[in-house]
């Protein structure tokens, strides 16, 4: 176990880069599977998560070579073949259920168990399931394992009930090499949907209508090797952005993408930061009196979920009364509690948190619930004058590229410690 000492109170500067989407590599590696070529990832970030799924396909047999060094991830699934996976390595993330349809697809079959990941809600699998089986799959569930096998899948239209990302990438991948047309109506919008998209017609697919809520494969029966970039983490950007604003720092962030980012933008604009676009990069000068607002997470171009955390850090520090209403994860506030060891003054009802700023967080020991509850930490921990400790670091490892050599990039004193 390891953990994160930090001495904030610090003004930052200089620039920090942005890594590429974890949320758009994780399917991109998943739909490797559908070809018996080699793909080639650059850029890949060095993410616990990303180690997970390239280990999840090495158990099928998939020859997986990364590349550190110049960032380069090449798969080859020619030899790969359909087996039971790990059920470790699946309960560990929950992105590794995206192998299911690339699985099916391609040969028939597929058994994987329930998956794991960020304890933040129940987030089922029965949209996926659904989907799948309109296209023709026989599913079958057994201590805690999904069974799944269709002698040929066949395009159908599948109307998701709420517009969840994990189910529309995984009916993406099954549809691409199912027979004829699939429509899948009610899908989710976010980019990631639409650089798995771009991907997957690199190899010979054909989708259409990425990032709307109708998304049409066309089947094809066979797809090629590609080279690919994935697209830069908005999650990412974001952070950083609320890094500048909660030190009152001005930082350059380099690797950005201005539409992805305006759901996050336009809230940042709404509290008064100064933010300058110049192309992939933007410049934000957080030395400013920042107002309180009012958030309500959504699926996109709503205000993302995995931003609502960094969001409380902040607001925390706002004079006023600020509000967040969480409508995708029942149990996506369990950082509030951490964050009241610092000194917040956040109360709860039901999904609605409702946070009256004060003067400054106080340095003190916490412990990263999740993923995105632990960046909200080193934020708050970074703000305030003193020594905090941030304990199980292994939730930011999932999401954020060795974040402290970033950070420390910008004057911050960080340093990761062995418990």
């Amino acid at each position: 176990m390891q953990k994160f000492r930090i001495t904030g109170g610090l003004s930052l500067k200089g620039e920090i880069e942005v890594s590429s989407a974890k949320n758009s590599i994780l399917p991109i590696i998943a739909a490797t599977i559908l070809c018996d070529d080699e793909c080639v990832i650059e850029n890949f970030p060095i993410l616990e998560d990303v180690s997970v799924i390239c280990d999840v396909l090495r158990s099928l047999n998939v020859d997986v070579k990364a590349d550190v060094v110049d960032s380069i991830l090449k798969i080859n699934g020619k030899s790969m073949h359909s087996l039971n996976l790990s059920e470790n390595l699946i309960r560990k993330m929950r992105a590794s259920f995206l192998v299911l349809g690339p699985l099916l697809s391609r040969f028939g079959k597929a058994r994987v168990y329930m998956p794991g990941g960020c304890n933040i809600g129940l987030r089922p699998i029965d949209l996926h399931l659904k989907g799948l089986s309109a296209l023709g799959a026989d599913i079958s569930i057994v201590d805690g394992c999904v069974e799944i096998s269709a002698k040929k899948l066949i395009g159908s239209t599948v109307y998701l009930d709420f517009p969840s990302v994990g189910a529309t990438e995984n009916l993406i991948m099954a549809a691409t090499l199912a027979e004829g047309k699939t429509v899948i109506e009610n899908a989710a919008k976010e980019p990631e949907i639409i650089d798995l998209a771009i991907f997957i017609n690199g190899m010979g697919g054909d989708i259409e209508g990425a990032g709307t809520s109708r998304i049409v494969i066309h089947g094809v029966k066979k797809l090629k090797g590609v080279r690919h970039v994935p697209i830069y983490d908005r999650i990412e950007a974001g952070t950083y952005i609320a890094l500048a604003a909660i030190t009152k720092s001005k930082i350059k962030i380099k690797g950005v993408n201005e539409e992805y980012l305006r759901p996050i933008i336009s809230k940042f604009y709404e509290m008064g930061l100064k933010i300058n676009f110049d192309g992939s990069d933007i410049i934000v000068d957080g030395n400013v009196d920042l107002k309180p607002i009012n958030i309500k997470t959504l699926p996109h171009p709503g205000f993302p979920t995995d931003m609502q955390p960094q969001f409380m850090s902040l607001l925390s520090l706002v004079s006023g009364t600020s509000t967040i209403v969480e409508t995708i994860f029942e149990n996506r506030f369990m950082h509030v509690m951490e964050l009241r060891r610092m000194g917040a003054n956040i109360s709860i009802y039901d999904r609605v948190a409702v946070i009256d700023g004060v003067k400054s967080f106080v340095p003190s020991r916490v412990k990263a619930t999740d993923l995105r509850a632990g960046a909200a930490l080193i934020l708050a921990a970074l703000s305030c004058k003193g020594e905090s400790e941030i304990t199980d670091i292994y939730h930011i490892d999932r999401g954020y590229a060795q974040i402290e050599n970033k950070l420390k990039n910008l004057n911050a004193k960080i340093v990761r410690i062995d418990e």
